[in-house]
């Protein structure tokens, strides 16, 4: 991490987990132990819990963000949630283009910037995920695949919109599998992302990008990734599910 440009953040990512009562449950647990984090706490919960962690979270220093966006304001889009929902909620983040709606629903790279567009415009604060399949790695295509999701989710962004968006970079094949790649593994990785963004919007910009890793961080091994220059903090799966874990990341990228 670099602190003195940029933020840390650390963002809880709980997928399909948790009904309203055990969400209340984990956010009251989680509230005093990262009440003093020197870096961004989020937890980004599954739609029927928003409002739970929204009104949980009040008067605190975690902020909430959803799961996922749609592109449309509104429409026949059955089962969907638009950015302007969220918005008006009071959420303040959403992750977008995660390697499970990219492999079990269909998203793909266009999807992945309708749906940051539509976020960006609704005000919200986009966490963008991009990552390489496995067999992507073993074929040294690594940096082509992530540039290559990068450079099209950010089409149609303007350089005074990054400030609004957290990349984070999440290896398909350490995501649920206990697999996590080196500290500096992911220190190169995100340190090539920061190099396509200064491409695009100029060294300055790059400089100041908040750039997470994600892929099985955890309370063990969180320490190392984080003192790694260019990981800017995490978005955390299975740990943010166990509040003495998530606190115990918070506290590494604290320091």
């Amino acid at each position: 991490m670099n602190k003195a440009i940029r933020q840390a953040v650390i963002a809880g990512n709980w997928k399909m987990n948790k009904t309203r009562p055990e969400a209340r449950a984990l956010i009251s647990e989680l509230i005093p132990l990262v009440k003093d984090a020197n870096c961004g706490v989020v937890i980004c919960v599954p739609f029927t819990n928003l409002e739970t962690a929204l009104d949980a979270t009040k008067g605190t220093n975690i902020k909430v963000g959803a799961e996922n966006c749609h592109w449309a304001k509104s429409g026949a889009f059955t089962g969907e949630i638009s950015a302007e929902m969220l918005a008006e909620m009071g959420v303040e983040y959403v992750v977008i283009g995660h390697s499970e709606r990219r492999q079990y629903f269909g998203e793909t790279d266009a999807t992945v910037n309708q749906r940051v567009r539509a976020a960006l415009d609704s005000g919200l604060k986009v966490i963008l995920c991009v990552g390489e399949l496995l067999e992507q790695r073993e074929a040294g295509i690594t940096e082509e695949i992530v540039g290559m999701q990068t450079k099209a989710a950010l089409g149609g962004v303007f350089a005074g919109e990054l400030k609004n968006i957290i990349l984070a970079y999440e290896p398909v094949w350490a995501i649920g599998t206990g697999k996590t790649a080196t500290a500096e593994q992911a220190n190169e990785v995100n340190h090539y992302i920061r190099t396509v963004v200064a491409k695009l919007y100029g060294a300055p910009a790059a400089d100041a990008m908040t750039i997470q890793y994600g892929g099985s961080m955890n309370a063990k091994n969180a320490d190392e990734l984080l003192a790694q220059p260019d990981v800017d903090g995490g978005l955390i799966g299975g740990a943010s599910l166990k509040a003495a874990d998530f606190a115990v990341i918070v506290g590494a990228a604290s320091r």
